[in-house]
């Protein structure tokens, strides 16, 4: 079996999600796992509304001990500073040497909002239109630096040519930043921005800002319907929807090995649970299953979040992926050494570089 006409390789993604870890030793032993995989990125979830460490920080000392997969941790943009955001983002891409990517979520709880003490919690609505405005800035803000902006003339004492930063002067609904950014435009431009477009409330979020859309859905059908609404939106926001990757979410119990799927899973599809679609078999039988829901275009690849990290993922990484690879339907290696790359996502121009804006 190849892959199906027009539509590549399918993409693949896993969470590397282990509560109650305080410790990187076992955040990077999956990550080196899921890199052993050639997966083109794993993700670390976050919340202000339980315990545990910032995900952003931990990817960012994962950094040193992985070379190639995208890392993608969730940030919280309700009571942050899309400043200091999107400062962080760039700097996971330059220790990363171009492999960041993060993914906005809001905060809609009260006890969330008494932590910061600064403003009320707000409708889910009213925070997805912040977070999309933090995506907008930040990327304004990453192009406040042209690529060539630093000098490093000891000679002449000269470390920025000032031509080549730029005011952004953003004006948002509920904050403003004149910029410029106090880093370098990363080594992407844009570090990849990923939504979780499941809830209609982020899906508009989504089609204007996401490079990635993730959906939860427990069927191809519906999976394909979402993700033609959701290119639809893209390209009526003026974007191109080939430039958005579409990504369905499953959680994966392979805790059956190599025996045949449970009714209802496996073959059948996964099934609803209180955390989204689970998918409970073998991974000869979640590759039969990927590689179905590929071929009726419900999807451009999948992120998939191991009930068991360890055991899940390792089971995906030696018996699902290869049977994926034998099958040509994704990588045996990593073409570049970029998240964009692993994603065929163009290094955007920057704004600012091609109107000539003054600084």
């Amino acid at each position: 079996m190849t892959a199906s006409p027009g539509r590549g390789l399918l993409h693949l993604a896993a969470a590397i999600d282990l509560p109650g870890a305080f410790e990187p030793r076992p955040h990077a032993e999956l990550a080196r796992l899921a890199e052993r995989g050639a997966l083109d990125f794993l993700t670390l979830d976050d919340s202000f509304g339980r315990p545990g460490p910032d995900a952003l920080a931990v990817l960012a000392r994962l950094a040193p001990v992985t070379g190639r997969i995208g890392l993608v941790p969730t940030v919280t943009t309700t009571h942050t500073e899309p400043f200091h955001v999107q400062a962080a983002v760039a700097t996971l891409d330059w220790v990363s040497r171009g492999r960041a990517g993060w993914r906005p979520d809001v905060s809609t709880g009260e006890a969330e909002a008494r932590l910061f003490g600064r403003r009320d919690a707000a409708p889910a609505d009213r925070l997805w239109r912040e977070a999309g405005e933090v995506a907008q800035v930040s990327r304004r803000l990453w192009d406040s630096w042209e690529d060539d902006a630093e000098i490093r003339d000891t000679a002449t004492g000269r470390f920025i040519d000032r031509e080549k930063l730029h005011y952004v002067d953003f004006k948002g609904d509920t904050f403003s930043v004149k910029g410029p950014s106090i880093v370098p435009r990363p080594p992407q431009g844009h570090p990849v921005i990923v939504v979780d477009a499941t809830e209609p409330v982020a899906r508009d979020t989504a089609a204007r800002h996401a490079d990635v859309a993730l959906i939860r859905v427990a069927g191809p059908e519906h999976s394909a319907a979402l993700r033609s609404e959701l290119r639809a939106a893209a390209a009526a926001h003026g974007r191109d929807p080939d430039a958005l990757r579409i990504l369905a979410a499953l959680t994966i119990d392979l805790g059956e090995g190599e025996y045949a799927a449970e009714p209802g899973h496996g073959g059948g599809g996964p099934r609803p649970s209180p955390h989204g679609p689970l998918y409970r078999g073998g991974p000869v039988d979640l590759a039969d299953l990927i590689a179905a829901w590929h071929a009726h275009g419900a999807a451009d690849g999948f992120h998939l979040t191991p009930l068991e990290p360890r055991r899940d993922l390792e089971r995906l990484v030696n018996g699902t992926v290869p049977l994926l690879q034998h099958r040509a339907l994704f990588r045996t290696f990593y073409p570049g050494t970029t998240l964009r790359e692993h994603l065929g996502l163009a290094r955007p121009a920057n704004r600012y570089a091609r109107t000539g804006a003054s600084s």
